[in-house]
């Protein structure tokens, strides 16, 4: 598919296999996400535009590159937060933004109850991370309310994604680069991705 990209590393894929497994608890469960995320990030920021500088080492003057332009991270509220602090790690001058959205388990809309992000988006590039992208509304969402503040460099980091989530999301915003540790099967009639991991949310806090 266009502007998805598999991440199959094999550090990735063990811990995916942790992910997946109902006998995971929720310490476990933490900390398996957060070694996926830190690894998918060095994937997802590949093609972050640098610029070049000049630096004094301790012995002479010596050329480096610096990031172009600021970084934001925006968690979906509650699972992403899940993948927020091993990204930070990597990323310690990131700003970060959070966007709350709740799906109505009959019609699988999602609904915005909490935005907390810059008014004017358009000199960032932006990582929007949320572990699941099943049906595709919440990420939908979430991408028209920073295109509504100007985004033009958004990535969109998950854990699993569904087919149908990715043909949703790329028909509203075919622009967006996809970067997943796996593409399953489908979704079910409850809009759950199968095989899937349940709920990352519920598995994450235990609750």
């Amino acid at each position: 598919m266009k502007n998805l990209t598999l991440i199959t590393h094999p550090l990735i894929q063990q811990n995916l296999t942790r992910l997946r497994d109902r006998a995971t608890q929720p310490e476990e469960f933490r900390r398996a996400l957060g070694e996926v995320a830190a690894l998918m990030v060095y994937e997802a920021t590949r093609t972050f535009a640098t610029e070049r500088v000049t630096v004094q080492t301790p012995l002479e003057k010596t050329r480096g590159v610096r990031l172009r332009r600021e970084v934001l991270l925006v968690p979906v509220l509650r699972a992403g937060l899940g993948m927020l602090d091993p990204i930070l790690r990597v990323i310690p001058h990131a700003r970060v933004g959070f966007i709350g959205l709740k799906r109505n388990e009959h019609t699988l809309e999602a609904a915005t109850y909490h935005k907390s992000l810059p008014e004017d988006l358009s000199g960032f590039e932006i990582i929007l991370m949320d572990p699941m992208l099943a049906t595709g509304c919440s990420a939908v969402s979430a991408l028209d309310l920073m295109a509504e503040r100007k985004a033009k460099r958004v990535r969109l980091v998950n854990l699993l994604a569904a087919p149908e989530g990715i043909k949703f999301v790329h028909q509203h915003h075919p622009e967006v680069p996809i970067f997943t540790a796996a593409l399953d099967r489908k979704l079910n009639h409850k809009g759950y991705i199968v095989p899937g991991l349940g709920d990352a949310g519920d598995r994450l806090f235990g609750v």
